[in-house]
C-alpha cells in the first residue's frame, strides 16, 4: 500500500485507472511536461506523494521505480512556441491530453490534478484538487513530470550557461531575472510571461 488515499467515483473502480499531472507552468523558460501513469495495483511503490514534496534524490529514485512497475506510463508536452501562442493553461492541458493520449495501454478512466479537465479526452475523466497529494496514480505522474522537465532544464544549462538554469530551473528568480535583465531573452524563454515581457517592452 502506498501513504496516498484512492479518489476513483465508486463507478470507476476496478477500471484502469490512470493518473495525470504536469510540471512546468510557472517558470519563465522551457517547456511544460506532462506525464500519465497507469499503476499495477500488484505492484504497490512505497513513498508516492507530491513531487514538490520529495527531495530531489528521492524523486530521481521514484522516477526509475514508477517507470519499472507500472502497467503503463507516457510522458509528453507543450512547446515554448504553444504556450506563447495559447498561454500556459491552454498548453498544461495540451501536454496532458498528449500524455494521456499516448499511454500504450488505454486508460479507462484518468484522474487529473487541478481543477480543470483537458477537452476532447477518449475516456471519462474527473479533476482532483490537490490530487498529487491524495492520489497515487497523480502523485506518480507529477514525480515523472517533474524529474523529466528538471532534467532537461538542466541540460540546457550548458548551452546557456550565462542564466543559471541548473540552479532555479527556469523559474522566476532574483538571479533569473537579472540574467535575463543583463544578457537578454534566449530562445527558450516564454515570451509572453509577464516578467519576460516587460523586459523585451523595456
Amino acid at each position: 500500500m502506498t501513504e496516498l488515499e484512492p479518489f476513483i467515483s465508486e463507478q470507476y473502480k476496478g477500471n484502469l485507472i490512470a493518473g495525470a499531472d504536469e510540471a512546468g507552468r510557472g517558470p519563465l523558460a522551457g517547456d511544460v511536461v506532462a506525464a500519465a501513469v497507469i499503476l499495477d495495483p500488484e505492484k504497490p511503490i512505497v513513498g508516492l506523494n507530491d513531487s514538490k514534496k520529495l527531495s530531489e534524490k528521492k524523486r530521481e529514485a521514484l522516477f526509475a521505480e514508477i517507470q519499472q512497475k507500472a502497467l503503463a506510463f507516457s510522458i509528453a508536452r507543450a512547446s515554448v512556441a504553444e504556450i506563447d501562442e495559447i498561454n500556459i493553461l491552454h498548453a498544461s492541458m495540451l501536454a496532458m491530453k498528449r500524455a494521456i493520449d499516448s499511454l500504450p495501454i488505454s486508460a479507462e478512466h484518468v484522474l487529473i490534478d487541478g481543477n480543470r479537465i483537458p477537452k476532447e479526452l477518449s475516456c471519462p475523466a474527473e479533476a482532483v484538487v490537490k490530487g498529487d497529494a491524495r492520489h497515487a496514480a497523480i502523485a506518480a505522474a507529477s514525480i515523472l513530470a517533474k524529474v523529466t522537465r528538471d532534467r532537461e532544464i538542466v541540460a540546457l544549462d550548458a548551452k546557456y550557461p550565462q542564466y543559471n538554469f541548473a540552479k532555479h530551473k527556469g523559474y522566476p528568480t532574483a538571479v533569473h531575472l537579472a540574467a535575463i535583465q543583463k544578457y537578454g531573452v534566449c530562445d527558450i524563454h516564454r515570451r509572453s510571461f509577464g516578467p519576460v515581457k516587460r523586459i523585451l517592452e523595456g
